[in-house]
């Protein structure tokens, strides 16, 4: 069985042009749109956009980080899959920010609330049987793993570690460990932001040595997609910047301040 696989850090929704001039208090106030020669920064709600862009990728298997957690039941609608949500920091205050958030998500940035979620196509890699949390870090900077069982047999995971690279080191090494465990010998896939480069840390060789967890994506990337107990197909690679582009009012919207990695991997497994 093949699986395709994608990961990529949301921005809670957000739009990142490659030129930060246009990020201007004006834009984040008074929800103007700025423009130069080739790009757009809108403020505003871009759930559709968002939501058309992940529906018409080629994936079985989403792992999704900074997203907003209202987004959730509409998001998976679209795709055509299956969720599970793991919500992470600054939720306790959604039923106030959410709806600021539609209206000005620039201005309130994360403090909408996050979430990782899982998508899952069922028909590429097999409905979910089980969801489960794990608790890296707790408020003010809560810090989750969510993890997936498949019927497929196969179990993928996600987090966005912590900013701080010795923090960061930690939690991935707890999340690692965790769903080798959880998984039970099962292949597993586990994605996500993981804030850290490997040209710059030994965590990867360590985490490959000690669980068999291998391949990062190049040595400068914090966006990875490590896998164990399957076949590498297609080793992770993150997308060109103007590749999740999209047309507006002449130019471009940029979706994100990350480029989503893919990734392909092939199973050997017996349905659970």
């Amino acid at each position: 069985m093949e699986i395709g696989v994608i990961t990529w850090n949301l921005f809670h929704g957000r739009d990142a042009p490659p030129n930060p001039a246009l990020f201007t208090w004006r834009s984040r106030i008074l929800r103007r749109t700025e423009r130069n020669h080739a790009h757009v920064q809108v403020n505003r709600d871009l759930s559709a956009a968002f939501f058309e862009f992940l529906a018409g990728m080629a994936w079985d298997v989403a792992l999704l980080q900074e997203c907003p957690p209202r987004w959730a039941g509409g998001l998976a609608k679209a795709c055509d899959a299956a969720g599970y949500v793991s919500l992470t920091s600054r939720n306790w205050l959604g039923a106030v920010f959410r709806p600021i958030a539609r209206r000005n998500p620039d201005l309130l940035g994360s403090w909408e609330g996050g979430s990782n979620q899982i998508l899952v196509r069922a028909e590429g890699a097999g409905e979910i049987r089980e969801g489960r949390d794990l608790l890296l870090r707790r408020p003010p900077e809560r810090r989750t793993m969510a993890f997936v069982r498949l019927a497929s047999g196969v179990c993928a995971a996600t987090l966005h570690a912590s900013q701080s690279p010795p923090l960061a080191e930690a939690d991935m090494r707890r999340a690692a460990s965790a769903a080798v465990e959880w998984a039970e010998g099962a292949p597993l896939i586990l994605g996500g932001d993981f804030n850290l480069r490997p040209a710059r840390t030994s965590v990867f060789d360590e985490l490959e040595e000690r669980l068999d967890l291998r391949r990062p994506t190049g040595p400068q990337s914090i966006d990875h997609i490590l896998g164990r107990g399957l076949e590498i197909l297609e080793g992770p690679s993150a997308w060109a910047p103007e590749k999740r582009d999209m047309p507006f009012d002449g130019r471009a919207l940029r979706l994100s301040d990350h480029s989503p990695v893919t990734a392909r991997f092939r199973a050997v497994v017996r349905p659970g």
